[in-house]
């Protein structure tokens, strides 16, 4: 095999770092889509939540239907106040990124997302500089998708890929409340 022929396999076999973020509504639902594709191609798949505890739609359907993917919460089935985040808000954070780190360290995942965690990192919770680090850090062939709304532009930077979910027109607006199997 020639160099160039090495460097083109290095690089397709490269895992992506993925970002999807913005204020419109289907960044956790694209991430368990792209979760779904994974797992159709033979992936180990491993999802970790932050800021969330209850058991969505999405963790459900897993439990019930895909045996393939590893779901962790590290979160409560609450608000999470910005500016005034409970401790065990920070602390299920921090735990929750520590078992991150380990996950994508161990490489027995081929796809790790990490569900809101730029949400967690605009709140304070985990420092983006530690989300940069297990970017940079990552082996070669894990494949991590960073989802949330208000991804830095540091993490933006450090991704290979960004999508940014943009709101055009919400329900909510008109004062339709969240409905099970839609929002949830």
């Amino acid at each position: 095999m020639s160099t160039v022929q090495s460097v083109q396999s290095t690089i397709a076999k490269r895992g992506l770092v993925m970002v999807v973020t913005g204020n419109g509504k289907g960044k956790t639902t694209s991430a368990f889509g792209q979760a779904l594709r994974a797992i159709g191609h033979g992936y180990k798949v491993c999802v970790i939540q932050f800021m969330k505890g209850r058991k969505y739609g999405e963790i459900i359907a897993a439990e019930k239907y895909i045996p393939d993917i590893t779901i962790i919460q590290s979160g409560l089935d609450s608000f999470v106040m910005k500016d005034n985040p409970a401790p065990i808000d920070i602390d299920l954070a921090k735990q929750g990124f520590k078992k991150a780190q380990e996950i994508v360290k161990s490489k027995k995942y081929d796809l790790v997302i990490l569900d809101e965690i730029n949400v967690a990192v605009n709140f304070n919770l985990i420092s983006e500089q530690e989300v940069i680090d297990l970017i940079k850090q990552k082996p070669l062939e894990v494949n991590l998708l960073l989802t949330g709304r208000y991804a830095s532009d540091k993490i933006e930077e450090a991704a290979d890929m960004v999508s940014d979910i943009t709101e055009v027109k919400h329900h909510y607006n008109a004062g339709i409340k969240g409905q099970a199997g839609i929002e949830y």
